[in-house]
């Protein structure tokens, strides 16, 4: 890539050297705060900030998450850069500065600046701090216990100016360049769902029976089981109750805080993170989880979290830990109940008092028909599945790091253009 003739000390470190030409100045006037009355507030667009990107909501499909008034919420035009600059000692992973392109209402929870020097191009002065942000530049910058950060603070900060001329350039050549780099992201991530679904369709056919050559030479009866249709002839139906049992086990000092995710992984918590969640002063009520329990929990059943510990340990009484009464493969079964899961079936059984949540309990459980294969085909069908579902999981692996690739090469295209590391013009 082409680079400038002649370069000179920005003065800035996150910037560092920058065309001679380029003026270092301080950041630009915020613009006045416009509120909207209540009676105006359904003909507006109503947009939010997330993750760098301004996005618009349905006013009237906000699923109760709206304020009764709209008073405090300020009016926000075209050319507009919205930044969230609250609560800066958490969550530096989401990105703080969006550009606004259609007019709208905003909440007031978010600093909005506006350009008011012609010599000034709002898409440029957005890439310029966008930059900033990526490199988490705000952090540190907060102040109060929360590390909230205001205009006053914000003014200081100084930024790369080249001539309009150059800015428009600037700004044109990313938005040619990112918006490449973003379609082939959504492709990838496109790609990935539709391996989801593969991956989805693959346990479920093996769970019930028709998962190779033997399929069409079986025999088929109805399972009398609304989600999982034909089966097998050979195999048999029993309910839950009489396949598996509740245990009520006893803490020992030993354990650890077990936790069953909602993608069918149960490990202990220091295994996956151990930031984020909510922890009891006093353990009531824990019990003790043992390796190879089929562990369901009874308010996230419906949203698939249902699997097999890989680890001794403890969890809340919200699971249910059981153990097989006959030969049954646990690993078998917690597919077969995840396949429940998604196909909306434990959904349907009961409305929880929490929103999109299904009290699983074990006497609702226990009522329910599960098809029983031949304990030799279970353990082959868990093989299946696990070569399966292996091979594609490293699929998504492969291409999750190929988006991430594109991600980082925009992120560090923007810095270096916005810079004048690089030349576009």
């Amino acid at each position: 890539m082409k680079t400038y003739a002649r370069y000179k000390d920005s003065g800035i470190s996150w910037i560092g050297d920058v065309p001679e030409h380029w003026n270092i100045r301080y950041l630009f006037q915020k613009a006045g705060k416009h509120y909207i009355s209540n009676k105006n507030v359904h003909h507006q667009n109503l947009l939010s900030l997330s993750y760098g990107r301004i996005i618009q909501k349905d006013i009237n499909k906000t699923e109760g998450l709206l304020p009764e008034s709209f008073d405090t919420y300020q009016i926000v035009e075209n050319g507009n850069i919205i930044l969230r600059l609250t609560d800066l000692q958490n969550d530096h992973k989401s990105l703080r500065v969006g550009l606004v392109t259609q007019e709208g209402i905003i909440t007031s929870a978010y600093e909005c600046l506006e350009v008011i020097d012609y010599s000034l191009f709002p898409e440029y002065l957005y890439y310029q701090l966008h930059s900033f942000d990526i490199k988490k530049m705000f952090y540190g910058m907060g102040g109060g216990l929360r590390q909230n950060l205001n205009y006053n603070e914000l003014k200081k900060i100084r930024i790369a100016i080249p001539p309009l001329s150059e800015q428009k350039a600037i700004a044109e050549y990313l938005d040619k360049k990112t918006a490449q780099i973003n379609e082939l992201v959504s492709a990838k991530q496109k790609q990935i769902e539709l391996l989801k679904e593969y991956k989805q369709s693959v346990i479920a056919n093996a769970v019930t029976g028709k998962l190779d050559e033997r399929r069409e030479k079986r025999k088929w009866k109805d399972s009398g089981i609304s989600w999982i249709g034909k089966i097998p002839e050979n195999w048999e139906i029993k309910r839950a109750k009489y396949m598996f049992k509740k245990e009520k086990r006893e803490v020992r000092d030993s354990d650890d805080v077990v936790t069953c995710f909602r993608d069918g992984e149960v490990t202990l918590r220091k295994n996956r993170r151990t930031s984020g969640f909510t922890e009891s002063i006093t353990e009531i009520g824990y019990q003790g989880i043992r390796k190879n329990d089929l562990v369901i929990h009874q308010m996230d059943a419906f949203a698939g979290a249902i699997g097999v510990s890989d680890s001794d340990g403890k969890g809340t009484s919200v699971y249910h830990c059981c153990t097989p009464l006959g030969d049954y493969d646990v690993r078998y079964y917690a597919s077969l109940l995840r396949i429940m899961a998604k196909k909306g079936f434990i959904q349907s059984l009961y409305r929880g008092i929490r929103e999109r949540s299904s009290d699983f309990n074990f006497q609702v459980f226990g009522k329910q028909y599960l098809v029983v294969p031949p304990l030799s085909e279970q353990k082959e069908i868990v093989a299946y599945i696990e070569k399966k579902v292996s091979s594609i999981d490293s699929q998504i692996t492969s291409i999750e790091n190929q988006i991430a690739n594109l991600n980082e090469y925009k992120q560090s295209l923007i810095s270096d253009v916005v810079t004048g590391k690089v030349k576009v013009c």
